[in-house]
C-alpha cells in the first residue's frame, strides 16, 4: 500500500510542477531575473506550497502516526548551522545556473534532453560526495559541511 501511496503522491507532484511551470527552465530563470524579464508567477506557486505545507506540517505535528500508520518522523532540528547555510547556497547557485531543483529536473527527464540529465548526474555526484564526506572520520574540533 505504501509503494502504491507514493507514486499516486509523486504523479501529482510531478503533474502540478508542470501544471505550474515549475518544470520549465525558461520560466524559472525568468522568475529569478529580478533585473530583467521578471516572471512572478511562481511567486504564488511557491506561496501556495508554502501554505499547504504549514498546514499539513501543523495537522502532523498533533500526530503520532502517518495516515498509513508509520511513525511520525518530523524535523527536529531547530538551529541554523554550516551545513544548512552552505545546502542552501549549493540549492541556489543550481537551481539559479540551471533552471532546475531536484523535482522539476526528475520530472523534465521524462520529456528527454540533456539538460535534465546532465543536472541530475550532477545532483547525484552532488550527493554521493556529501555521502562520503559524512562518513569521514570526524576531526577534532572541527565540522564537516
Amino acid at each position: 500500500m505504501q509503494i502504491v501511496m507514493a507514486l499516486i503522491v509523486g504523479l501529482i507532484f510531478g503533474i502540478g510542477l508542470l501544471v505550474s511551470g515549475m518544470a520549465d527552465p525558461a520560466k524559472v530563470l525568468n522568475f529569478l531575473d529580478l533585473a530583467g524579464s521578471w516572471d512572478p508567477s511562481l511567486a504564488f506557486v511557491m506561496g501556495g506550497a508554502i501554505a499547504v505545507g504549514v498546514i499539513a506540517f501543523h495537522v502532523a505535528a498533533g500526530r503520532k502516526k502517518s495516515l498509513l500508520g508509520d511513525a511520525m518522523r518530523l524535523p527536529t532540528a531547530t538551529q541554523i548551522d554550516r551545513r544548512l547555510v552552505f545546502g542552501g547556497l549549493a540549492f541556489g547557485v543550481g537551481w539559479g545556473l540551471a533552471g532546475y531543483c531536484p523535482g522539476p529536473a526528475l520530472v523534465s527527464l521524462v520529456g528527454g534532453g540533456e539538460k535534465p540529465l546532465i543536472f541530475t548526474g550532477a545532483l547525484l555526484a552532488g550527493m554521493a560526495i556529501f555521502e562520503l564526506l559524512e562518513r569521514l572520520p570526524a576531526t577534532p574540533g572541527k565540522q564537516h559541511v
